[in-house]
């Protein structure tokens, strides 16, 4: 019997393991939108400054703490989504453009 009973502890602490796990996602979860949070006032702060003739967007890059990061993540995460435009938008190109295309394709 001692056995069955020490396997149902290595269980609890098994549970107990899994909701210990549980709060570091949420916790995460909530870095994220903070951190989402804090770009999007930096970003809504320059876009509001009135001295801001030109928007720079390599400005807001560059200045912005994680935004960069953030960018590259997104361009990549939707690069199919620009490869289905691509395929999309090549039957309405000509044979000569068609043909530039794949010689700049060769050339990479």
């Amino acid at each position: 019997m001692p056995k069955k009973a020490a396997a149902e502890g290595r269980d609890d602490a098994s549970k107990n393991d899994i909701s210990e796990k549980a709060p570091s996602t949420n916790e995460k979860s909530e870095n994220e939108v903070s951190r989402l949070n804090r770009m999007l006032a930096a970003v809504l702060n320059y876009l509001s400054d009135d001295e801001v003739e030109e928007i720079d967007i390599e400005y807001l890059l560059a200045n912005t703490e994680g935004l960069r990061e953030w960018w590259d993540r997104y361009r990549e995460n939707n690069k199919k989504q620009i490869e289905e435009e691509i395929k999309k938008s090549l039957g309405s190109l000509s044979l000569e453009e068609l043909e530039s295309i794949r010689e700049q394709i060769k050339t990479k």
